[in-house]
């Protein structure tokens, strides 16, 4: 992995640009959809989890190509940085410090994480939720700039689904 950190403060507009207009289509705010936007998130998790094979110790499959963890990864970022911005957080520098090294573990982790935010909703149990999901990064072979531009990606994706009724 290139770098020993990740700065994602632009994201935090973009995703609010995202959820405000996703928020004007479908009469929503941050409020109405917290439980939802945290269950979206625990699920991209899974669609990561399974993408990437880790706990499929029965089976010899090789993990899916780096292109479709990436975007699996990118959707979680989406639902990170949108339970964020309720908070107030608009800017991030994450200094990468990897505590798991065990990706199975690393997920649960993350998964804990953020049943922990949806029980008890604050900066620093955001904090933690979302530097353990980044933290999973070092783990693979990705750079910083490879996930920013998964999630740029995937952000054009969403904003195209929103206009065409997705």
């Amino acid at each position: 992995m290139t770098g020993d950190s990740i700065t994602l403060t632009p994201l935090f507009a973009l995703q609010k640009e995202l959820d405000e207009e996703i928020a004007a289509s479908h009469h929503v705010d941050y409020e109405s959809t917290f439980s939802r936007r945290t269950l979206a998130l625990l699920v991209e998790l899974g669609e990561f989890a399974n993408e990437t094979r880790c706990f499929k110790y029965w089976s010899f499959k090789e993990p899916s190509p780096k292109e479709v963890i990436l975007d699996e990864y990118a959707d979680g970022l989406h639902f990170l940085l949108s339970l964020g911005i309720p908070l107030g957080v608009n800017e991030y520098t994450h200094h990468f410090h990897v505590r798991e090294k065990d990706l199975t573990k690393a997920i649960i982790q993350v998964y804990e994480d953020v049943a922990k935010l949806h029980a008890d909703y604050t900066v620093e149990n955001y904090a933690k939720a979302f530097a353990d999901y980044l933290n999973i990064i070092p783990l693979f072979d990705y750079s910083s700039e490879e996930v920013v531009e998964a999630y740029l990606k995937k952000l054009g994706t969403n904003h195209k689904r929103q206009q065409e009724h997705y």
